[in-house]
């Protein structure tokens, strides 16, 4: 099992470059960075988590492709992670080259954790309609591969479409980066099982993953996909220490590949600047899940 590290890179996160160094160095496998373009100052959509308030520093995160490029040009094997890029909120053809660029300069690297997004303002003031922002999400997708792996691609969705264009450099990753849905609930993993190549949950517990993993299966069998080809990454609430070698075991048992310590106050204090002691405190992972 391969351990991952999440931060908000912020304007008060500190030295990314000097962050993805010490996560290469220590044995990360790979570095998460979470986006929210803009915050509306006028919004009514409650945080879905705490108390309902968003948190400050949400207002100060860059953006991940830029961030994500710092760390690649100091780094040369840990992949680079959104976690995750709003793509409802994105115009089709120019984040198909961006992401395409960075995985040709950083050799091959670059993993797409996508979402829909749950803040109605935001994503109408980004352009979308929020109540489309699903359907927007799986043409996103299905555009970009098709920029991706073909010479002139074109695409007509409901909702996105473009005629025959060139869209150079292709992703060093054949046939493309994966893209893993950030998701919950039986659509969601319909969702997965239709169309993305992962999944990243916030996991309850082992158990409800096991149960959750096995449906997709199930559904990728029946969308004629191979189950077994799915990525599953769990976010896990890690708060109460460092978790051990039979929690790691246990979410491997039930179909994950990959383990990130998650909080919103490990969010909170990486985007203070923390996120070299955090990287430090769960380094331990690292040695468990290749203990495993």
């Amino acid at each position: 099992m391969d351990v991952g590290f999440l931060m908000a890179a912020t304007t008060q996160s500190g030295d990314l470059a000097e962050i993805a160094r010490t996560a290469e160095s220590l044995g990360y496998e790979s570095l998460w960075i979470p986006e929210h373009p803009v915050i509306p100052v006028v919004r009514t959509t409650p945080f879905p988590a705490g108390d309902g308030k968003l948190p400050d520093h949400y207002t100060r995160w860059v953006d991940p492709f830029v961030a994500l490029t710092v760390a690649a040009t100091v780094t040369r094997k840990i992949k680079l992670a959104t976690g995750i890029c709003l793509l409802p909120e994105r115009e089709p053809l120019i984040t198909a080259k961006m992401i395409a660029s960075l995985d040709f300069y950083s050799n091959g690297r670059v993993i797409i954790g996508a979402g829909a997004g749950w803040l109605k303002e935001e994503t109408e003031a980004m352009g979308a309609k929020f109540g489309f922002r699903w359907r927007r999400l799986r043409e996103m997708v299905e555009a970009m591969r098709v920029l991706w792996t073909q010479r002139e691609g074109s695409y007509e969705g409901e909702i996105i479409r473009f005629p025959a264009v060139l869209c150079d450099p292709k992703p060093v990753q054949k046939p493309y980066p994966p893209v893993l849905l950030g998701a919950h609930g039986p659509k969601a993993l319909e969702r997965v099982a239709r169309t993305y190549d992962g999944w990243m949950p916030l996991a309850e517990s082992a158990e409800q993953v096991k149960r959750d993993v096995a449906t997709i299966r199930k559904l990728a069998a029946n969308h004629g996909r191979k189950p077994d080809s799915i990525q599953i990454t769990v976010f896990v609430d890690s708060d109460k220490g460092v978790p051990s070698g039979d929690d790691l075991k246990r979410f491997r048992d039930a179909g994950a590949s990959r383990f990130i310590p998650f909080s919103q106050k490990l969010v909170s204090d990486s985007a203070a600047g923390k996120a070299p002691d955090q990287l430090r405190h769960f380094a331990p992972l690292i040695e468990r899940a290749h203990g495993i």
